[in-house]
């Protein structure tokens, strides 16, 4: 049933917003001078790597040893319009529609985060990762790594239908008074260092 509504929803939210996605693929072409589009492997159920799609928000700015310059220096006005509302996520909706990924569920964090989870943290990876989820209805990037990992556990515990839907709710919720985008000392959130 999960998969059935991830899928078809998926799809139909594709190409309804398929319009804002060109747009915003050219906008960033241009702003980027260059790729739109950025590709990061990310662990998904039972831990397998997968590659998610996403808008490119940075532009690839360096400093004279060759290191990327900070986030804040390099996230575009436009970027940062399209993270405000949630447009970078856009791009998830074809790893829905492809399988790797739900509509919700835990947030797919970054590979090397592995093995630094506890055993119970590592429960995230029970379920398929979602383009939003429990954690990110409460608190998002403004709740520190412990709680976010307990919010994701405890919907592993609690997953059904109208969670998913009162989830979808709350996103909508969210991303139109555009809450939570940032934490306290960054943009996003900080790297996850272990327990």
């Amino acid at each position: 049933m999960k998969r059935f509504f991830d899928f078809v929803t998926s799809s139909i939210a594709f190409v309804l917003l398929l319009p804002v996605f060109l747009v915003i693929l050219i906008l960033l072409f241009f702003v980027n001078k260059g790729n739109p589009l950025f590709f990061q492997l990310r662990p998904g159920k039972d831990g397998k790597i997968f590659k998610i799609f996403k808008f490119k928000t940075m532009t690839d700015k360096r400093d004279a040893t060759g290191d990327l310059l900070p986030d804040e220096v390099r996230l575009t006005s436009i970027g940062k319009f399209v993270r405000k509302t949630s447009i970078d996520e856009i791009p998830q909706l074809l790893n829905v529609i492809k399988g790797e990924m739900s509509l919700i569920g835990p947030r797919p964090l970054l590979p090397e985060y592995l093995p630094l989870y506890s055993v119970e943290q590592y429960r995230r990876h029970e379920v398929k990762p979602g383009i939003t989820g429990w954690a990110q209805v409460n608190g998002r990037n403004t709740i520190g790594w412990q709680q976010k990992f307990e919010y994701d556990v405890w919907y592993v515990d609690h997953v059904n239908f109208w969670l998913d839907l009162k989830i979808i709710g709350l996103t909508i919720k969210k991303i139109l008074i555009r809450e939570g985008i940032s934490s306290a000392t960054s943009l996003t959130m900080e790297k996850f260092k272990g327990n």
